[in-house]
This record gives structure tokens, C-alpha cells and sequence, in this order.
């Protein structure tokens, strides 16, 4: 697995000690009379964003201070890290040497010359990144030291940090245009187009409904309602019965009856229609078991927030359906495993929303994450990940995942039992399961699984050894993937590389058999195989002659008509990233993605996710071919996206900076409308022919950088509640008129009221019912004008508090009520209703 073996004299083969405690994930002693790993104090620190001899590059450092009363010497041992970025490898100044081991995988280590460091001295190790740092995500992180006396003893450098970027030569970004800080003024700015509502403006359903009627008095909720409902909404039956405050009578409250039946003009099987009258109670009809379950929560968003004096629902009648079938959320659990309990609480907060397709992101080249029968190293090795001088025992450390093969973020799958478990838990609250197998690429946690498989069938004598082997021992093709792996695509020549397709594919449909969940497509990847792959393989040429192809993009199509039969033969469907819909070709010289007519009567559905420059329109132009397509556009939908440029604020920035109301401003059928810099001049638009093969839009959330599960919740929420809003509703008036100026006073209107009801009603209804979201408070906007400090916050209604003594401000701080007139530092910071502080902003008023 590592590439970074230790000196021959000091390697062990597999019946040696230090190898067999590697496999069984055992700690050995570090050699004597040299410096601990665990000892170690370690400081990350970005110098210059621009490098002055470097331009386009990032100069950062490493200051690793001794703590031990022991010399790190000056050879036998390396530093090893993760970073997403290239760095450039060589000899450094101090006589060290960078190197890259595999993809993000680098290491430090001492050249001849080198003076070692002894006990309580620091040093200062300096290195260039090839492009331009701007978001602290892609700094170093998970160091651990090897020595090469004990190759298989990896101790993580705990005492690490990365220190702030603050410095104006840190901030420079003359050579990465578009990259410009946001500042407390800006925010300030932005967050004008909305004001604070009276409670009764405030929309009451998010999202927004087909039709409301308001009706003109109050129900009163005197005691728990009486459910009746027939014996198949009984799951329906209990989510009514939860919906209601503890704290009421037992008895005594209003009627509320559930059912399934015909909703007036609705043929969405997901149609509702909810009527609360004061004399006969609360009625809702769906035209199937998920439409009374929608009704459910939109009558959870009309209930008052817990707590209220004298609750009570509004008199009214609400008809509705969803604008679109598909309403998507993706769950990357590969390059950072999540356990179920975190997928069950993003499967109550889908449904919650009305989202109702759960694309579970199972596979990558840092993991596989569901257990298959009949290939235990899938899991064994391919769903861990920690240090090992020898090859085939586990996956590297990746995205800070460190030397320990228990730590929870690298390691981890779901068992069968784990799988059947959320799969009846997702059809419970009407979510379809998605799994997704990634292939081609994307593919290394499997490529290195059943390579160990082969090698350990061959050593004990199995004839079947090869028999799922995913790469051509001979293949000396170059080529690097994104994240830099040149060892990570299966092999399209190999049958051993559709046995295992099949294999795979055959037990993932028994897997929702037993669970008693249907099972319509299996995503199968299709995601960012580099070029250069295959063309030096002698199994992927002689397929080629074989079957008359051209050239490997030839091979591409001949990969997935294989895989497409595997999975009709189960009475699946193929669904994929959009490259499985297009094909590659050069225009100008220039490389670009066209609609493959191969495929567009195969039934496919594509996931378009490039609109960045050149491909803003791809997703409309494989609508307009023929593709089904589901919506997930880089800079409208990718959850892992940072809200902005500033150096703390979490997240990546490969494709976009996505803000909440760039994700509220998507237009599905007309997405290049409001682009900036008309950069929808000259773009395919959507056919009606197009329009009809649009399945709906999907949230994406990418885990590079998420190892904690409250940074799924700052990333995704409440973003993922615009992305239902879109999902759900039909376009709003300000997304279709043609009248420039008119469109915008009506988005001001549709904006205010939609930040009003997440501020006021929906993220409090979280607060107080205890559910432990840790959404994203974002930092108030702040303006110094005439002496005074103005703040505002995108979210209105969120309280917010302020200091004058450049303290951090505290939930018994002093609320902002207008204008803060004092002087000095003002820091402000708004706070959620159980006095939870979001970021703080901060201005001089001197």
C-alpha cells in the first residue's frame, strides 16, 4: 500500500514480528536514545500566498520544535503528512528531502549532511506548494514520525497546529484573481437585501408549497391529537403521534386523521393535501403512503415552537406536490467514513425537507466502505487506513487520517447487517438508496484489495487468484489523476475486472433484497479517469484489437456496454457521473465534452456537475441529446464548497464559492440566466425535449476535509434547505420574467421571507427540539458609518451580541438593539436559541 518501504535491511517479510503486529494494528516500541514522535511539537504556517521567486505558488513552513531529552538524529527516520495540494519535491534548505510517497501522501526526511536537532531546539523546514494556497483546508495535517529502525512503529505528532493567516504578505492573491477576502463591510452589504419580518409575514412552510389558503381562525392544541390511520400508514401513524409536544394532556386534543386517496389535480404519487379546521381537526390525504408523510411535515413546520404559551395551528388548506421526482442528497463516507448514526440523522433531516433520493458515495481510492460477501479484503484492507512499510496490508493515511488503523475517520465500513439497517431506515421516511460502486477511477481502495486477494491466493496455491483482479501487472501507462494517483483505474482489458463488476453488483442486489427494499440503479461512477490510463496496457490493447476500437475513448464505451448488461441483467438501470454520457473530442485543440450518441437509448441518467468555464452548458446539451440528467452544478450544489475565500472559513474551493443564496438563486431550466460576467453568452439552452429529461438537483457533499460530523452539519446546513426550496418548488416569479429591475425587487421579497423563515421558525424549531445540528451560524455584517457600528446577520431573527473590550462576545453579552455607539473593538457574534455562538466579526470604532 505505502510505496515508502523502509531499507531493505530493516524491512521484515510477512512472518516476521513487527509485520504481524502492523497487521494487527499493534504499536511497537520507537528505538531508543532518539527523540519520540510523540514528543514532538509541530506548527504549520503559510508565509507567502504568492511566493516572491515563485509566482503562482505557496510558500509555506514547518517549525518542528524538540521536546524530548532525546536528539532526533541526523538520518534513519521520516516525517510523514497528508496534503491535497502538489508540492514541489527535492532537496530542501537544512538538508531535508521532500518526496511524494502516493497521491497526497508526502514525507520528510533527513539528507546526508543534515545535523539532526537535539533536545529543546526548534527548525524551521521551508517548501513551496504549486499553486496558490488560499483555504487553510489544504494545509499539511495527520504528520506522524517513522524511524528506520522500526519500520512499522508510526507515533502521530499530536502537539500539532496550523498557526492564522493574518499577515498582509500571507493574504497576497495578485495571481489568483477572484480569491478576495470578505470583510465584516461586505457582509454587511450583501445581507441588506434583507430585513427583519413581523412574525405573521413570515412564509410558514419551507418549501414552499403549491397552494396555500388561509383560512381565517385557530385550532387549538388542547392534548395530544387522536391518529387514526389505516393499518399501512402506520409508520406515517407514529411520525404524527412524535410530531406533538410531550408537554400537552395526554388526551382531549384535536382529530387528526391520515390516509391515502386522490389529491384534486396532483398526480405526483407524492401529492398531499392538508386541511386544518377548528371544528373538524386536521385531515391529510396523500396519493400514496410518502405523500401523507410529506403532509406530516409540513404540518410539523406550522406547528408553534416548542415551548409556546398556548399552542395552537392555523386555520388553512395547503395542495401540494413537488416540482420535481428527483429532490438528492450525496454522502461521501470514503474518503472520511461516517458511521450509520450519522447517516440516519441525514436521512431524518432529508425527510424533514422532502428530500427524497439518498446518493450513498460507498466507494474511492481511500476507501470501500461496504462489506461484500466472498471478497473480505474489500473491507480488511480496503476500508482501512494507517501506516505500513509493507505493501498489501492497508490503505495509506489520507485527509489527516494518520498512522492508527483505528482511527475512525480512515477506517471503517458497513456491515450487511449495518447496510440492510439503513436501507430500511431511508424506507421508512420514503428515501430511495442510491449506492454508489466508483469506477473506473476513483477506484484504488478496490485496484489494492483484490491485488492483496491475488497475492494471497497465489502464495497458498489457488488457482482462482486472478480471478478478480482489477490491474494489469504490466500496464506501464502514465497518467495522474486529480488527486494525484498514477495506480487507482481499474482495467477495462481484464475479464477479471467484470467478474468482480458482477460479483459486486449481485451482492449489493441481494443486500436490498433482504432488507425488502427495491433496487432500481446502482451509481456506477464514470468520475475523472485521467488521460494516459489504459494505453500502455497489454490486457486493455489486446481488448482494443479484439474488438476493432480505436483508441482507449473507444474503450471508455466498450467499459460501460459491459457494465450497463451486468446491470440490466438485474433489471437495473445505469446511473453515473455525466462522463458516462459523454464522450471526449478537442475543439480548437481544446479538450471538451460532448454528448456520447452511444448511449442515449440505454437509459442512463447522468449527474452533471461541470458548469465551470467551458462546460456551462453540459448539462443542458446531454438534456437535449437524450440523456436523463439529475442537476448537481460545482457552484450551485456542492456542499463542500467554503462560503467564501477567507482562509478559516471550512471548506475547499476547487470549483466555486457557494453562499447561501447562490444556492437560493439556481434556476434548474435556466441555470445561465443570472450567471455573471454573461457567461451564458453563446450557451446551449434547454429544449423542451431537454426540460422533460431533467429528473431534479442534488446537494453534494464531498468529505476531503470533513472528519467530524458537526462539519457535515456547518457545510450542509442551512444550505440544504435552499436546495429543497429549489427541489420542491416551482420557480418563483423573480426566475422567470424578463424584466431585469422587476425580477430583482420580486427576488428581494422571495429572499426576505425565505432567510426570515429560516432564522425565525425553522433553524429554532431544531434549537429547541434538541437535535443537536450544528448549522452554520455565519459571522454578522458590520459597518462603521457617522461613529457608529451597524450589524445585520443573513439570517434575521437570530439574536445577536456584542463586546466593546475586543473580548469574544458570550450569550450574556449585550444584545445588539440598533447602532452600537460605544468605542473601541466591537466584536459581534449572533447566537442560536440554546446559546450556541457562531463566528465573530469584528471592526475598530475609534
Amino acid at each position: 500500500m505505502m510505496a515508502a518501504a523502509a531499507p531493505a535491511a530493516a524491512r521484515q517479510d510477512g512472518q516476521g514480528a513487527p509485520a504481524a503486529a502492523a497487521m494487527r494494528g499493534e504499536r511497537q516500541a520507537e528505538p531508543p536514545g532518539v527523540a519520540s514522535g510523540a514528543r514532538l511539537r509541530l506548527r504549520w504556517e503559510l508565509q507567502r500566498s504568492v511566493a516572491e521567486a515563485a509566482p503562482g505558488r505557496t510558500q509555506g513552513r514547518f517549525i518542528l520544535t524538540n521536546n524530548d531529552s532525546q536528539p532526533l538524529p541526523p538520518g534513519g527516520w521520516s516525517l510523514y503528512f497528508n496534503s491535497m495540494d502538489s508540492l514541489a519535491t527535492g532537496e530542501l534548505a537544512g538538508r531535508l528531502v521532500l518526496e511524494q510517497v502516493a497521491g497526497g501522501l508526502w514525507r520528510l526526511r533527513p539528507a546526508p549532511g543534515f545535523a539532526g536537532l537535539a533536545a529543546g531546539r526548534t527548525l524551521e523546514i521551508p517548501y513551496l506548494h504549486n499553486q496558490v494556497m488560499i483555504k487553510l483546508a489544504h494545509a499539511p495535517v495527520g504528520p506522524y514520525l517513522v524511524y528506520d529502525a522500526a519500520p512499522d512503529t508510526a507515533v502521530a505528532i499530536t502537539d500539532f497546529q496550523h498557526l492564522p493567516v493574518t499577515r498582509p504578505e500571507q493574504l497576497d492573491r495578485r495571481s489568483a484573481p477572484g480569491h478576495a477576502l470578505v470583510t465584516p463591510a461586505d457582509t454587511y452589504r450583501r445581507n441588506q437585501r434583507a430585513g427583519l419580518l413581523p412574525a405573521a409575514a413570515v412564509p410558514p412552510v419551507l418549501p414552499t408549497p403549491l397552494q396555500l389558503q388561509p383560512g381565517g381562525g385557530t385550532l387549538a392544541l388542547s392534548g395530544q391529537p387522536a391518529v387514526t390511520a389505516p393499518a399501512a400508514l402506520a409508520t406515517e401513524a407514529a411520525l404524527a403521534r412524535s410530531l406533538f409536544p410531550a408537554s400537552l394532556p395526554p388526551a382531549g386534543g384535536p382529530a387528526l386523521r391520515l390516509s391515502v386517496g386522490s389529491v384534486p389535480g396532483q398526480s405526483s404519487p407524492e401529492a398531499y393535501r392538508l386541511a386544518i379546521a377548528a371544528g373538524s381537526g386536521i385531515d391529510i390525504v396523500g396519493n400514496s403512503a410518502a405523500g401523507v408523510a410529506h403532509g406530516l411535515q409540513t404540518l410539523r413546520e406550522l406547528l408553534p415552537l416548542p415551548g409556546a404559551a398556548a399552542p395552537a395551528l392555523p386555520e388553512l388548506t395547503i395542495v401540494d406536490a413537488p416540482r420535481f421526482g428527483y429532490r438528492g442528497f450525496m454522502l461521501d463516507v470514503s474518503r472520511n467514513f461516517h458511521g450509520k448514526e450519522t447517516v440516519f440523522r441525514w436521512l431524518d433531516l432529508m425527510a424533514r425537507f422532502k428530500l427524497n433520493k439518498f446518493h450513498f458515495h460507498l466507494t474511492e481510492d481511500e476507501g470501500w466502505r461496504l462489506e461484500i460477501a466472498g471478497l473480505p479484503e474489500l473491507t480488511s484492507i480496503g476500508a482501512v487506513r494507517g501506516h505500513s512499510a509493507k505493501p498489501g496490508v492497508r490503505l495509506q493515511p489520507a485527509y489527516g487520517s494518520g498512522p492508527d488503523p483505528k482511527d475512525a475517520g480512515g477506517s471503517g465500513f458497513y456491515s450487511r447487517a449495518d447496510y440492510i439497517e439503513i436501507l430500511r431506515y431511508a424506507a421508512a421516511r420514503h428515501i430511495e438508496v442510491i449506492p454508489e460502486i466508483e469506477m473506473p477511477g476513483h477506484a484504488r481502495a478496490a485496484v489494492q484489495a483484490m491485488e492483496a486477494r491475488y497475492h494471497r491466493l497465489k502464495a497458498a496455491g489457488g488457482r482462482d487468484a486472478a480471478k478478480y483482479l482489477l490491474k494489469d501487472f504490466a500496464d506501464r501507462s502514465v497518467y495522474k489523476s486529480p488527486q494525484m494517483y498514477n495506480d487507482h483505474v481499474m482495467d477495462p482489458g481484464l475479464e477479471s475486472t467484470y467478474t468482480f463488476i458482477e460479483h459486486v453488483v449481485a451482492e449489493v442486489v441481494k443486500l436490498h433484497r433482504a432488507a425488502g427494499v427495491p433496487l432500481r440503479t446502482i451509481y456506477m461512477g464514470g468520475d475523472e479517469v485521467p488521460d494516459g490510463a489504459w494505453e500502455r496496457s497489454p490486457a486493455s490493447q489486446a481488448r482494443m484489437r479484439k474488438a476493432g476500437l480505436e483508441s482507449t475513448v473507444d474503450l471508455w464505451d466498450d467499459f460501460y456496454e459491459r457494465v450497463d448488461r451486468i446491470l440490466r441483467k438485474h433489471g437495473l438501470f445505469t446511473s453515473g457521473w455525466e462522463e458516462i454520457a459523454a464522450r471526449k473530442t478537442l475543439l480548437d485543440g481544446k479538450p471538451k465534452l460532448v454528448p456520447n450518441p452511444r448511449f442515449t437509448r440505454h437509459g442512463f441518467t447522468a449527474y452533471v456537475w461541470n458548469n465551470t468555464t467551458g462546460a456551462e452548458d453540459l448539462a443542458y446539451r446531454l438534456a437535449n441529446a437524450g440523456y436523463d440528467i439529475v442537476l448537481a452544478p460545482v457552484t450551485k450544489m456542492y456542499m463542500d464548497m467554503a462560503h467564501n475565500a477567507n482562509p478559516e472559513e471550512p471548506g475547499v474551493n476547487w470549483g466555486a464559492y457557494v453562499e447561501l443564496d447562490d444556492v437560493y438563486g439556481f434556476i434548474p431550466f435556466d441555470y445561465l440566466k443570472n450567471a455573471p460576467g454573461g457567461a451564458g453568452a453563446g450557451k446551449d439552452r434547454l429544449t423542451d425535449v431537454g426540460k422533460r429529461h431533467v429528473r431534479g438537483i442534488q446537494a453534494t457533499l464531498f468529505t476531503e476535509t470533513v472528519r467530524d460530523p458537526a462539519l457535515i452539519d456547518y457545510l450542509v446546513m442551512p444550505r440544504l434547505v435552499a436546495v429543497a426550496e429549489r427541489a420542491w418548488a416551482p420557480d418563483p416569479a423573480w426566475a422567470t420574467g424578463s424584466d431585469a429591475a422587476r425580477n430583482e425587487a420580486l427576488y428581494r421579497t422571495a429572499w426576505s421571507g425565505f432567510v426570515n423563515a429560516l432564522g425565525q421558525r425553522v433553524l429554532p424549531r431544531l434549537d429547541l427540539e434538541g437535535r443537536g445540528v450544528a448549522y452554520r451560524i455565519a459571522p454578522p455584517g458590520l459597518l462603521v458609518e457617522g461613529g457608529r457600528v451597524l450589524a445585520n446577520h443573513v439570517l434575521p431573527g437570530l439574536a445577536l451580541r456584542y463586546t466593546s473590550d475586543g473580548s469574544a462576545p458570550t450569550a450574556t453579552s449585550r444584545v445588539v438593539a440598533g447602532p452600537i455607539a460605544e468605542r473601541g473593538t466591537i466584536r459581534v457574534a449572533a447566537f442560536d436559541r440554546n446559546g450556541r455562538a457562531g463566528a465573530v466579526a469584528s471592526v475598530d470604532n475609534p
